[in-house]
């Protein structure tokens, strides 16, 4: 279901410059040299209480989700069940094809409650009892698993997981270690123990090449002390695929074959810029056997948010892009582009690569988040999103921070940080009782050096002022 975004703001009340506040100033200045801070807060009328920097241009990290979950919500029917991004199982001859459609939350656990592969593999076990190869089919998005601009080396970790319209426990596998010889997983990777027993902590690290079976766990571990180590998938589908595989066997099925996938390949007809006319339309699925509805999309929305989870964002972003596209990067970019479009957010303010926030390609001004973010309170929609956004010393990715100051409880915004870039928007409700909207971004700190304490800082102090 396709919603209609509602008129743009009047223009924001914006003056030459704002007053320098001198507490704001040297708490932003705490950061220490080479760093780079731009921050702009409005009152609720628009008028910039605070403009430094603000029309200069950031890596936005995972402030980048901000855009992706807003357009979902705008989008998106989120209050229904998900039976549109739901995985499906059918039979063709003796072959079993698994294939997903855009969730995120399709699980294989034992504990599993809802949106569960095991219903999918009991519906093929009450209907035969051999089958021949297990095929995971993620057609219905490009076979794009990796955002452009994302580092290489985020590749074997959770927050670098591909991303595939099949996944499957979040796309990761753990492994355990102990002192010993053995370190154990769930067959799916081919571990090389380089582990040493000795130290006083775990101190553990692993690589794996893309596309590789192997992870090299290296490192040390004490007496008596275990380890879990997460690692990444990098072809969800194949994954999703082996893991029904084995939860056939345990049901009783024969499986004769070998496990396949079905990858769609990208092409130009994808990409909004280069196919002029509206793509033409899929084929229909072939009939299935059983077909998932997982909850409504809301409460995922809440989850991408708070702990700022990035396949689940990415897979928000194909969605978009499927409603009137073939479900690409390129169509999900088109459709945020729309959005802030409508919200009156100046084009050259913003560039996005993905929908997560891990591409270094991504750029954004703290005038233009600022202006999105009062947007988005205008919508039908709006306080619902707001929600989703963690609360300061409560929950989310800020739970640990403005504990015990005065904006605990009372700040709402998202965070963001990958190397060398800091970021935090959001709402703060000030001393005064008035809600202020705020973009702190903050790039160039040497050497990875968090620059999250000024900003907090920066924040009270704007809080105290106000």
């Amino acid at each position: 279901m396709m919603r209609t975004l509602l008129p743009l703001l009047p223009p924001l009340l914006l003056i030459a410059a704002a007053p320098a506040d001198p507490a704001v100033e040297a708490a932003l200045a705490s950061a220490g040299p080479g760093t780079r801070i731009g921050l702009v807060v409005t009152d609720e009328q628009g008028q910039e209480i605070v403009a430094i920097r603000p029309d200069d241009r950031f890596v936005p990290a995972s402030n980048t989700k901000m855009f992706t979950t807003a357009a979902a919500f705008a989008l998106l029917d989120t209050q229904a069940p998900d039976g549109g991004g739901g995985a499906t199982v059918r039979l063709e001859g003796r072959d079993v094809v698994l294939a997903g459609h855009g969730d995120a939350r399709l699980s294989s656990a034992p504990d599993c409650a809802t949106d569960c592969l095991i219903d999918l593999a009991r519906a093929v076990a009450a209907r035969t009892r051999i089958v021949h190869d297990v095929i995971g089919d993620d057609s219905a998005f490009p076979d794009e698993r990796w955002p452009q601009g994302m580092s290489w080396n985020n590749i074997p970790s959770r927050y670098g997981t591909a991303i595939s319209a099949l996944t499957i426990d979040d796309n990761v596998t753990t492994i355990a270690i102990k002192p010993g010889p053995v370190v154990t997983g769930d067959g799916y990777y081919r571990i090389d123990n380089r582990v040493v027993t000795g130290g006083t902590k775990p101190a553990l690290g692993f690589t794996r090449a893309p596309n590789d079976r192997v992870v090299q766990v290296t490192g040390t571990v004490p007496p008596g002390a275990s380890e879990t180590l997460t690692i990444a998938i990098d072809d969800p589908a194949h994954r999703a695929a082996w893991r029904l595989a084995a939860i056939l066997r345990d049901l009783g099925v024969r499986v004769t074959g070998t496990i396949g996938v079905r990858h769609r390949a990208p092409s130009p007809s994808d990409d909004p810029a280069t196919r002029g006319a509206a793509p033409a339309a899929r084929p229909p699925e072939p009939s299935v056997l059983a077909r998932l509805a997982p909850p409504p999309l809301a409460a995922d929305l809440r989850v991408t948010n708070k702990v700022s989870q990035n396949l689940h964002a990415e897979l928000l972003l194909r969605r978009i892009g499927a409603l009137a596209g073939t479900g690409s990067v390129a169509d999900g970019q088109r459709a945020v582009r729309t959005m802030l479009d409508g919200a009156g957010v100046d084009r050259w303010s913003y560039d996005f690569a993905d929908g997560a926030g891990m591409s270094n390609y991504n750029r954004l001004t703290p005038r233009a988040a600022v202006r999105f973010l009062r947007w988005t309170q205008t919508q039908p929609w709006g306080a619902a999103w707001r929600e989703t956004l963690p609360v300061g010393g409560v929950d989310g990715t800020v739970a640990r921070r403005f504990g015990g100051t005065a904006l605990n409880g009372k700040l709402f915004a998202k965070t963001g940080t990958i190397n060398a870039a800091n970021a935090l928007s959001g709402f703060l409700i000030a001393a005064s009782g008035r809600t202020l909207t705020f973009s702190a971004l903050a790039n160039d700190m040497p050497g990875d050096a968090s620059a999250t304490a000024a900003v907090d800082k920066a924040l009270l102090a704007v809080a105290a002022a106000n």
